[in-house]
C-alpha cells in the first residue's frame, strides 16, 4: 500500500492496551485486531478464517513450540501477534495486516479510501418501501438482519425513513399496529431470525384482527443451512402463515422490487400483515435493478351501494320515529359524514368501544359507548330504538347491538354483512358514499319525539351518578371515576390515547368523556401490554404526518399491562418522545380477580409485586409522579401532560372501585 494515499484513522491510545494483550477496534467499519507484543504494535483482520471468530477477543498465549500466538477464542486457531501468520496446518495463509503508526501516543491505522457503496438487493427493497410511502420502521438490529438494517440505515440517513430501536420485538409489532390503526398507512417492524421473529407474533395478530396494515421484515439464517437445525433456524414461512396475508422468502432469484411491492400492496389493500423473510446471505447480494413504484397499482376505494339498497334504506329511515346510529371503528375515516347524517334525522349516536371518541361526548347527539364498557345512556337508547343504522360495526359480543330490532348494516366487505345473524337490510358499499347518497333524501318524521332533549336528560342522570361514585372510599385507593374525571378535564382535545386492557380500560370506557381525542386499543385481540408500545407508534405518527403534528400522546394501562413492556419507557426517553403514561396501580390483575369472583372461583395468583413505577420513570430519565390521594390528581396530571418528554403518573387505585 502507498502510505501517502491511505486514510489514517485513530483507533486508540497506547495507554489503552497493555503489553501482551489484544483487543478489537474499529476503523470506519473495518473490524481490526490490535495487538501489543514485544514492545511492538500490529493491526490485522479481526476475523479468523474459521467461522470469523473475533481475534481481538482472544489472548496471546505460549504454544507447545515455545512461541507466543494470538489464540482465536472460538476454536483455538493461532496467529503470530505481529505478522498474522499461522504456525502451519491452517487452510489459510494468515491474516491481512494493516499499516499502523503512532503519533503523540495515538494509534493510527491506514486504510485505503472507502469504496463507493455497492447497491444491494436490500437497497432495492428499502427504496421500494420508501416509494410506497413507508415512513417508519420499528425493530431491533441483529446478526441475521445486518445487510437489511444497513439498507434501512442508508434511507434513514437520507431522511426518507425513521427508525426506532425498541427493547423487545413484541413492542415493535404493537407500535407498528397502532401506527397503522391511527394513520391507515403501513409501518414496518424489523427483527432477526428465530426468537426475534416469533416475538412479533402477538402484535401482528393484533394488527390482523383489527385490520391494520403492517409490514414485517424478518431476518433468517443463510439459505445453505435451511432445514438441518442451524442456530436460530425455524420455518418462518410456516410460523407467519396464519398471521400474514402475504409471506414470502427473499431469494437470490426473486424479483426483489416486485416482491416488496406486492407485500406493501397486500398490507394496504387488505389492511393486513405482510411478511418478507430475508436470508442472511441474500441481503448483501449486488443488484442493479430499479426500485418498485406504486403508480398504477392502487385504485380508488369508494364502493357505491346499489340503487335498490339505497331506496330501501331511505324508506326504512324515513319511517322510523326513534332511529339510532351505531358508529363503529370501521367508519373512523368518514365520521363527519356519519355525524351529518345523524344530525339530519335527529338520531342518537352510540359508538362501539373501538369507536369511542369518533363523536365527541359534547355533541348533542352523542350517547357514549354501547355495551359492557359503555354508558347507561347508550343502552337506554338501544332499548328504545325502532331502527338501528349500523355503520362500521362488526356486531361484537361486547357491543350488544340488539339483533331483534330492525337493522340497516352498511359495510364495504360483503362477508361482514349479517355475519353473526340476519339483518333487515344488508348494504354493500363504502360508508361515506352511503351517507352522501342518502343525505338529501332522508328526514325526521314530524311526529317523532325530540331525542336530543332525552339525550340531555340521560347525560344529566349519568353524570349525577358518576359524581356520587366519587365519594366512595374503601381505604384501598382512588376510585377510577375520579381518575377519568380528572383526565377528562385535563386531556387536550386533540390528544391521541392508546389504552390497554383490564379494569382500567373498562373504567375508561364508562367514565372518560372524549371531546375530539383519538383512541387506540387492542380491539379484537384484547392484548395486555398494548398501550405503551402503541404510544411509541402514535408519537411517531405525530412526527410523520401533518394531520397529527403537535398532538399529545397519552397512554393508559394498569400495573399488569405496564409490566409487560415497561422497558419501552427507556425507548421513549432515548428518542425524546412527548408521551404521558397514566398507570392505574392496584397491585393485582384486577380484571382477572373480578372474573374469578364472578365465576365463583377462589381468587388465586392475581396479586402482583410492584416497584414504585414513578421512581422507575425517573430512573429511566423521564418525569414520574406517584398519586395516593384523589386531591393530587389534577396537579399531577397537569404537570405530566405539560412535561416536554416522557412522563408517567402512577395512581394507586382500588381494584373494587371500577
Amino acid at each position: 500500500m502507498d502510505a501517502q494515499n491511505l486514510d489514517w484513522i485513530k483507533v486508540g491510545h497506547v495507554d489503552d492496551l497493555l503489553e501482551g494483550r489484544v483487543k478489537t477496534v474499529t476503523a470506519r467499519t473495518t473490524s481490526i485486531c490490535l495487538s501489543h507484543f514485544g514492545g511492538q504494535w500490529a493491526a490485522m483482520d479481526n476475523h479468523c478464517p474459521h467461522q470469523r471468530g473475533p481475534l481481538g477477543e482472544g489472548s496471546i498465549e505460549k504454544g507447545t513450540d515455545g512461541k507466543c500466538w494470538i489464540r482465536c477464542p472460538w476454536h483455538g486457531w493461532d496467529f503470530d501477534p505481529l505478522t498474522g501468520k499461522p504456525p502451519g496446518g491452517h487452510e489459510d495463509s494468515g491474516q491481512k495486516v494493516y499499516p499502523l503508526k503512532i503519533e503523540d501516543g495515538d494509534i493510527l491505522v491506514g486504510l485505503e479510501a472507502e469504496p463507493e457503496h455497492e447497491r444491494t438487493v436490500t437497497d432495492v427493497m428499502a427504496e421500494t418501501m420508501v416509494n410506497w410511502g413507508v415512513k417508519r420502521v420499528f425493530g431491533m438490529v441483529g446478526h441475521s438482519n445486518l445487510g437489511l438494517a444497513d439498507a434501512i440505515r442508508l434511507q434513514a440517513n437520507k431522511g426518507a425513513l425513521g427508525f426506532i430501536g425498541i427493547r423487545h420485538e413484541g413492542a415493535a409489532a404493537f407500535a407498528a399496529s397502532a401506527y397503522g390503526k391511527l394513520t391507515g398507512e403501513p409501518a414496518a417492524c424489523l427483527t432477526i431470525a428465530g426468537p426475534g421473529a416469533t416475538n412479533l407474533l402477538t402484535g401482528l395478530w393484533d394488527a390482523k384482527v383489527d385490520r391494520a396494515p403492517v409490514l414485517a421484515l424478518t431476518g433468517q439464517v443463510q439459505t445453505q443451512v435451511f432445514g438441518p437445525g442451524a442456530f436460530q433456524d425455524i420455518d418462518l414461512k410456516s410460523a407467519f402463515e396464519a398471521v400474514s396475508k402475504f409471506s414470502q422468502p427473499v431469494l437470490s432469484s426473486s424479483k426483489h422490487a416486485e416482491l416488496m411491492s406486492l407485500a406493501l400492496k397486500t398490507a394496504i389493500v387488505e389492511r393486513d400483515v405482510a411478511n418478507l423473510i430475508f436470508p442472511d446471505d441474500v441481503q448483501t447480494l449486488p443488484s442493479t435493478k430499479d426500485a418498485g413504484q406504486p403508480e398504477g397499482r392502487l385504485s380508488r376505494i369508494e364502493v357505491t351501494p346499489s340503487n335498490d339498497d339505497l331506496t330501501d334504506a331511505i324508506t326504512l329511515i324515513n319511517g322510523a320515529k326513534r332511529p339510532v346510529i351505531v358508529l363503529g371503528y370501521g367508519a373512523k375515516d368518514v365520521r363527519d359524514k356519519v355525524i351529518a347524517l345523524a344530525e339530519k334525522i335527529g338520531a342518537p349516536v352510540l359508538t362501539t368501544f373501538k369507536g369511542k371518541g369518533l363523536i365527541p361526548d359534547t355533541h348533542p347527539l352523542s350517547c357514549g359507548v354501547l355495551g359492557r364498557s359503555g354508558t347507561p345512556i347508550a343502552s337506554w337508547f338501544m332499548n328504545e330504538a325502532d331502527l338501528i343504522v349500523s355503520l362500521g360495526s362488526s356486531f361484537a359480543n361486547h357491543t350488544g347491538i340488539a339483533p331483534y330490532k330492525p337493522i340497516i348494516q352498511v359495510d364495504f366487505e360483503r362477508m361482514q354483512l349479517g355475519k353473526f345473524h340476519p339483518v333487515t337490510l344488508p348494504v354493500w358499499g363504502e360508508i361515506g358514499t352511503f351517507c352522501d347518497a342518502i343525505q338529501d333524501k332522508v328526514s325526521k318524521p314530524a311526529d317523532a319525539p325530540n331525542q336530543i332533549s332525552e339525550i340531555t336528560e340521560r347525560w344529566a342522570i349519568w353524570r349525577e351518578e358518576k359524581d356520587r361514585r366519587l365519594a366512595e372510599d374503601h381505604g384501598g385507593g382512588i376510585h377510577s371515576a375520579a381518575v377519568f374525571k380528572a383526565l377528562t378535564d385535563h386531556c387536550p382535545e386533540d390528544a391521541i390515547i392508546p389504552v390497554d386492557v383490564g379494569n382500567n380500560t373498562y373504567s375508561f370506557g364508562r367514565y372518560f368523556e372524549p371531546r375530539g381525542q383519538r383512541i387506540l386499543m387492542s380491539g379484537y385481540l384484547g392484548s395486555i401490554g398494548f398501550s405503551l408500545p402503541a404510544a411509541l407508534g402514535a408519537w411517531c405518527a405525530t412526527q410523520d404526518f401533518d394531520e397529527f403534528k403537535g398532538r399529545k400522546v397519552i397512554s393508559i394501562s394498569g400495573d399488569g399491562g405496564f409490566g409487560q413492556y415497561a422497558m419501552e419507557f427507556t425507548t421513549a426517553v432515548k428518542y425524546g418522545m412527548n408521551i404521558t403514561h397514566i398507570l392505574l396501580n392496584n397491585c393485582q390483575l384486577g380484571k382477572i380477580t373480578k372474573e374469578q369472583k364472578s365465576g365463583e372461583w377462589p381468587v388465586w395468583e392475581t396479586n402482583l409485586t410492584n416497584p414504585s413505577f414513578a421512581a422507575f420513570a425517573r430512573l429511566c430519565g423521564g418525569h414520574g409522579h406517584r398519586v395516593t390521594d384523589a386531591t393530587e390528581l389534577n396537579t399531577a396530571l397537569a404537570e405530566a401532560i405539560a412535561h416536554d418528554g416522557p412522563s408517567l403518573v402512577e395512581i394507586i387505585t382500588d381494584a373494587d372501585l371500577v
